[in-house]
């Protein structure tokens, strides 16, 4: 397969890793003003084949960018970013830019004051370029009432995947150099292998979140996206750190993420598996994920295969998702039922039927879950899995009905592969590794126990050494 439709990269300076971007204006060969246009433009030349930036904000960027270079001008310091271009998920606040949400129920509203990661960034020297299209309210697909479908950018015939299928077209299309993601159950994860980029869940509580309606909880948290694993850490540098308005958030211990990207190596305690012993996984995922394992192995990482005892785990998933949604969309609930897609009522509509020992039930199976995974990773410090089930299909299918011969019950079986890291508070990371026989992105997603992000960045950059970084 081969239908690569958006211009293969000529994209001129952001065809430079951040990394490489921020050296060049350090040196002051770039300046903020010319990577803030170079995106402008790369936006309007290439964004109507894929949707990924709906929501524009050019001038407020342009401004930014000079505020920047006038202060650099008078002798103050470059911030970490150094006004390197940012897409914001369009689920998340930023200062003066409208916010949707993807729907009708939560478009509309402009707020003053931008969501404590996206303040982070700005402060760190981000500039936000644009809003990025999402799932509509919390789906596992990019695509909604307001905005539409984002397309792959390599194959625009499908889908990008989700929820934050717009950052990471985006990326892959070289719009932008960095992308802000959330992830719940592998909105990271999934468009990131979808379109051959890097993305990583954190453990809860390193990247302070936006306000949440239960503020209590572990499962959603923000994460970046980057086209290498060098750009990624150098994000996660700019993002980490505590806010008092997200109580699980922490202070930042005195390290680098950067420098642990920097020091590519491969463990060696790794264990493999291609389905978690539990899941069905497409053909086409298991022949791609099988290769890039072979070079893995050729190139001196030792493996061996295990996985954690996850069973039960698909209905603890489905019965801790319709309880949170419940929570967090039962005001607009049943009132506006009408407004929700049809995935996401039918969550709602499971948590509303769940009984205090259905949710008991569902605690105590997370917590067993929990105890058998920190066992697990007390002998092996890193899976490695596949990032997806299946490969991306088509735009306009919601989800997928089967896997691998496999009805699935609900449209979240085919992220089972990323929720159930999401579930278990642990970081995962995807991590491109070549291409398929198709052509198609392959992902592998390593998976480590919580705090574990140094030593995740450090094997996925040795990773990205055997595969090479660029797309």
């Amino acid at each position: 397969m081969n239908d690569l439709s958006i211009p293969a990269p000529s994209a001129g300076i952001l065809e430079l890793s951040a990394v490489e971007a921020i050296s060049e204006i350090r040196k002051r060969h770039l300046s903020p003003l010319d990577v803030v246009d170079a995106a402008i433009d790369r936006i309007e030349a290439t964004d109507a084949a894929i949707n990924a930036i709906p929501v524009r904000c050019f001038d407020a960027a342009r401004s930014a960018a000079r505020r920047l270079m006038d202060r650099a001008a008078v002798g103050e310091g470059w911030p970490l970013l150094c006004g390197l271009p940012l897409a914001v998920k369009d689920n998340t606040d930023v200062a003066g830019v409208p916010t949707s949400g993807g729907s009708a129920l939560t478009a509309g509203r402009v707020p003053d004051v931008s969501d404590p990661t996206i303040s982070r960034l700005q402060r760190n020297g981000a500039i936000v370029i644009g809003k990025s299209n999402l799932s509509e309210l919390g789906g596992a697909n990019t695509t909604n009432a307001l905005f539409g479908a984002t397309r792959n950018p390599f194959f625009p015939a499908l889908t990008s995947g989700g929820s934050s299928g717009g950052s990471a077209a985006a990326l892959a299309a070289h719009q932008v150099y960095l992308g802000h993601g959330n992830d719940v159950g592998g909105s990271l994860r999934t468009p990131a292998a979808f379109c051959g980029v890097a993305g990583l869940r954190p453990t809860p509580g390193l990247v302070a979140r936006k306000p949440l309606s239960d503020p209590f909880d572990t499962v959603f948290v923000e994460g970046p996206m980057a086209r290498t694993i060098p750009d990624l850490a150098l994000m996660l540098d700019a993002m980490t750190g505590f806010h008092a308005a997200d109580l699980i958030s922490r202070e930042k211990k005195p390290m680098s993420f950067q420098n642990a990207a920097a020091r590519p190596n491969w463990t060696t305690r790794v264990a493999v598996s291609e389905d978690l012993d539990l899941l069905p996984v497409a053909g086409g995922i298991r022949s791609g994920f099988g290769r890039a394992i072979d070079r893995l192995r050729r190139g001196g990482c030792a493996m061996i295969e295990a996985a954690p005892d996850l069973s039960g785990v698909p209905a603890v998933i489905r019965a801790l998702r319709g309880l949170a949604y419940l929570a967090t969309w039962g005001k607009h609930w049943p009132q506006s039922r009408e407004r929700f897609t049809p995935e996401v009522a039918g969550d709602i509509g499971y948590g509303e039927n769940l009984s205090a020992a259905d949710i008991a039930g569902a605690m105590a199976h997370r917590a067993a879950l929990y105890r058998r995974a920190m066992s697990f990773f007390a002998d092996f410090d890193i899976l490695i899995c596949p990032t997806t089930q299946v490969t991306p299909f088509p735009v306009d299918v919601r989800w997928p009905t089967e896997i691998d011969g496999q009805a699935s019950d609900t449209y979240i079986d085919w992220i089972m592969i990323t929720y159930v890291w999401s579930i278990l508070g642990c970081p995962a990371l995807a991590v491109p590794a070549g291409r398929d026989l198709d052509g198609m992105p392959v992902s592998l997603q390593i998976v480590g126990p919580p705090h574990s992000e140094e030593r995740l960045l450090s094997f996925a950059a040795r990773i990205e050494q055997e595969f090479g970084a660029r797309s």
